[in-house]
């Protein structure tokens, strides 16, 4: 390990933006920004719905949970994580004392950002009713690993980001 770890990490559901605010914050810090997500697939050669697909879920998040304690270990810049990592215990002990921003998303935000539509293999039956099912068993585990909590409703990926910055006190830049 580096010893300094990562700047900010983001956790959140599908549509938070993590991805959209996690390549912002990294600008506005002059850091490298990195996501578990694209880890993962470059480790598997294949998207991650693909994954879910041939292998099967207990496959994907084996390739989670080592994809976010090598990007702990090792990245010092912006980190996102998949919407699911925060589901492995040994993933959110990680997370401890980390600074770790959940952004929370309301249902009408996650569906303009994605449209629920999309390659989501958790989302795709009956997505709007999966996703509350989703944040009802995530929730908790999210603001577990948060230092804070960012709402994004009616809110810029530019005023996210801002208040990220506020949430973590990281205005040296």
């Amino acid at each position: 390990m580096t010893g300094r770890g990562p700047l900010a990490v983001l956790v959140g559901p599908p549509g938070a933006g993590k991805s959209t605010v996690g390549a912002l914050l990294a600008e506005r810090l002059r850091a490298a920004y990195r996501d578990t997500d694209a880890d993962v697939e470059r480790t598997a050669g294949k998207p991650i719905p693909e994954i879910f697909y041939d292998e099967g879920e207990p496959y994907f998040r084996e390739l989670e949970r080592e994809a976010v304690r090598a990007a702990v270990a090792e990245h010092t810049g912006v980190l996102s994580l998949g919407g699911g990592a925060i589901l492995d215990e040994k993933t959110r002990a990680l997370l401890a004392g980390l600074p770790v921003v959940f952004l929370d998303v309301a249902l009408a935000d996650a569906v303009k950002r994605v449209g629920l539509d999309v390659a989501r293999p958790l989302l795709m039956i009956n997505p709007r009713q999966a996703w509350r099912a989703l944040m009802e068993e995530r929730r908790p585990l999210y603001t577990e690993v948060a230092r804070a909590v960012v709402t994004t409703e009616g809110r810029t990926p530019e005023d996210v980001t801002e208040a990220v910055l506020d949430a973590l006190e990281l205005r040296q830049v």
